[in-house]
Order: structure tokens, then sequence, then C-alpha cells
């Protein structure tokens, strides 16, 4: 069974396991933090299920790629369970597969973020791998150059997608000269530079312990999971081993690019600087955008780009923050004969949300969706473990979940109208790919 065909089997099976958490409302989760008699922390929320979901973060994402190296914390963790001690690429996966064990690793900007799925009953054996996997990576050539030609290719496909085209070029833009401006994945000509012991030089930096959160969800008391994280987690280095990444604002604001490609549709990228997730008016940015673009049909740019014009099949925006930036990223496809009428809309929604803010019964609807829809993300155990995981990361509280509803209703009109003002009013830059007409590059 191929890599990718097991762990599609052992998900399909853990999912299953997990069906009878549907029920789960976003009041039935207490978090309890135990701290391991090794002082590794992490929040667990017990519950009787015949699943146990981990999910865990460690601070050192491609933001520590050397420049000249991009791609490294993207390979990295690519091959962390492709071997492992003494075990193979094939036999570490067989041994997750004879167990439905699912395990993964992932790199983003800022952090590397680890997944373990296990039935109760194979837990030991589970944390065992794990611990494997981040202790004792092989690193073997074979499962390197695997994970390299599959990168690689992703990589080839990417460079010739308007959509991917689009958002680097966006990135570069906004953060020059700065991490968040690289392409996280690397570039086809970083990648054949990266050599076994950058991959090795990469894990021994970030790895560690200081940096470790960890969320766990399932059939498990306090003391088993301390023991379980001394066991896992216990042997790796007390401190990582950073390069320093600087706070950084967003540049680019009223710049447009066009990068010309011979398509049907232009793919246009658009955004602004944001606010961050520990900013007292994140909350009521958070509004600002669903209101915005972040609502699907009932957005102000839906509707009036894709509804009552009919200039793109959809449009949408997002806040996204980061550990030293954030940034509110939108996007868009339309028609290469009305692009420039379609980006004038949404800077025309844009600036008359700035100038006038919300309406009363905008910031009514959106209150009442964002509080009614959370507790959709705590529907299985994986989507709690994640979003404990997320609540961490994002310094919220471990009781963030019990008071999130009255932050959202403590947002009042007059806030919205502020924070829409502090939000949109600085400009946008954007990028876009194709042969738009009634749009040209500025500088």
């Amino acid at each position: 069974m191929s890599k990718l065909a097991g762990r599609l089997a052992g998900a399909a099976f853990l999912a299953a396991a997990s069906l009878g958490l549907a029920d789960r409302g976003a009041e039935a989760t207490q978090i309890e933090r135990v701290v391991s008699p090794g002082g590794i922390e992490a929040w667990l929320v017990h519950e009787p299920s015949p699943l146990i979901a981990l999910e865990f973060s460690f601070e050192g994402g491609s933001a520590q790629d050397p420049p000249d190296k991009l791609g490294v914390a993207n390979l990295a963790t690519s091959v962390w369970d492709d071997g492992a001690g003494d075990l193979d690429a094939k036999a570490f996966h067989s041994k997750l597969e004879n167990k439905s064990i699912g395990m993964s690793f992932s790199a983003g900007r800022d952090h590397v973020r680890g997944s373990l799925r296990t039935l109760t009953i194979s837990r030991d054996e589970a944390f065992d791998y794990l611990r494997l996997a981040l202790t004792a990576p092989r690193f073997d050539t074979d499962a390197v150059e695997r994970a390299r030609t599959q990168l690689i290719s992703r990589l080839q496909r990417q460079s010739t997608s308007p959509n991917d085209i689009a958002s680097r070029t966006w990135w570069q833009a906004a953060f020059p000269d700065h991490p968040y401006g690289r392409p996280a994945s690397g570039t086809l000509e970083s990648i054949g530079r990266i050599s076994i012991d950058d991959l090795k030089s990469y894990t021994q930096h970030v790895l560690a312990r200081a940096k470790l959160k960890v969320a766990i969800v399932g059939d498990i008391d306090a003391a088993e999971v301390g023991a379980l994280l001394d066991r896992t987690f216990g042997a790796l280095p007390a401190e990582p081993q950073l390069t320093a990444v600087p706070d950084v604002v967003m540049q680019g604001l009223g710049r447009r690019i066009v990068v010309p490609m011979d398509v049907p549709q232009a793919v246009v990228t658009f955004g602004t600087r944001g606010i961050g997730r520990g900013d007292p008016d994140f909350m009521a940015a958070y509004i600002v955008n669903y209101i915005l673009g972040g609502g699907a049909f009932s957005s102000r740019l839906y509707q009036e780009v894709r509804e009552k014009r009919g200039l793109a099949y959809g449009v949408y925006d997002s806040l996204t923050w980061f550990e030293h930036a954030s940034v509110l990223i939108g996007g868009t496809a339309t028609r290469s004969a009305v692009t420039g009428e379609a980006i004038g809309i949404i800077e025309q929604e844009i600036h008359r949300l700035a100038e006038a803010g919300p309406v009363e019964q905008e910031v009514a609807d959106a209150k009442s969706y964002l509080e009614g829809s959370y507790a959709l993300g705590l529907d299985t155990s994986g989507k709690v473990a994640g979003q404990i995981l997320q609540m961490q990361i994002d310094n919220l509280g471990i009781d963030y979940i019990d008071r999130r509803t009255s932050q959202i209703e403590a947002v009042t009109l007059a806030d919205t109208q502020r924070v829409a003002k502090r939000l949109l009013d600085a400009g946008l830059l954007v990028t876009v790919v194709g042969q738009p007409e009634g749009v040209t590059s500025t500088q």
C-alpha cells in the first residue's frame, strides 16, 4: 500500500470511529490543563470515545528557512514519518496502517504542526511511533528523494497556475525582504540545493520542548496524559535554536501588479493590512471582515460583484494573522474584459464600508452567524483538538470557548464603524494574472 493510500485508509477508519461525536456543542467542551512530571504542558478534553486525537505545534516554520534554501521546513516535515529508528519508510508505514494510526506533519510560516489519530486500544504504540518520528527520523536517501520529486512536481504545476502566481506575487510585494514574502514551499531552484544535513539541522533546531504546545482529546485521564507527554516529547532538547524573525508591516498599498499570461480568465488577489489576533479590536475586525467578504453569499462583495453584476463566480476575503504581521487578503477570478470593472467595484465597496461602516442589521446578522456556527468546528475530536491547539498558539486563554460569545456580543455598532475605517482605509495591494482589460501595473 502506498504512503498516501495508507493515510487515506487510516483516516477513513478513524473518521468512522469519531461519528458518534457529531452532537457535541461548544458548551460541552471542558478543557483541563495538564503538566507532566517533566514539565510539559497540554490541554486535555476528556470524553468517552474509542478515538484519541492529538494536535501539537513547535515554533519555527518556513520563516526559519535559509534564504538560499527555501522549502527546508516543508521538505523536512514531509519525511519525518518516512522511516524512524530502525524502521525504514515501508516498515514504519506498515506499522501505522496495521494499527489504523494516522500521523502527519506540516510547516506553516511560524509553526510546525503535527497530528496523531489513534484508537484508544492502540494508544501506547501510536505514541511510541510518534516519539520515533520526532526524535529519530531516518532521512533515508530514497525517502528524501521521493519527497523532493513530489515537491518539485507540485512546484512545476504551481509555476503555471494563475492562482498560485497571483498569490505568490502578492506575498512577495507585501513583504519584500522578509520571510513572509518568500514561498513557503520553496522554489524549483532552492529545493535542489537542500541536503539531508540541512533537513537534520532544521529538525534539531526546531523540535524542542520549550516551544511545544499540545492538545489532546479522548478517553484518557490527566495522569496518563502526563506520562505519555514525557515518554513522547521528553527526549527532545529543552530549547530551540531559532533565527529571530522581525515584526513587519505590510507594504505595497495602492499598488497594482499585472502578470501577463495567456489564460481565459484574469485571477485577482487583493489585500491590505490586518488587525492581529491579540489586538483589542480583533473581534470587531472579525465582524467587519464577515460583512465585507467573509460571509459567503451574504457578504457585500459577493452581492455587488456576483449577484448584482455577474462579474465573477465568487469573491472572498479573510483575516490572516501570523506571529509578526497580519493582513486582510481576498481574491476573485473574472473575465478579462471586465477585470477593471470588478476591481473597481471591490475597491468601491471597501471604501464605502470604511467611510460609513456597517449598518445595524449587518452587525446583528454577523454576530448571529459567528456565534451559531462555532459549534460546527467542535463536532469531532480532531476538530476540538485543532481548535484548542490554536487557542494556545493565539494565547487566548483556556476559558476562551466560554468567553467567545460574550466577546462577540460586546462589540457595538460604533465599534464596527470605527474599526472598519481603521482596517479598510489604507488602500489595497492588487495582483492580477492574465490578460486583464482596464488594469495596468502601477508603482
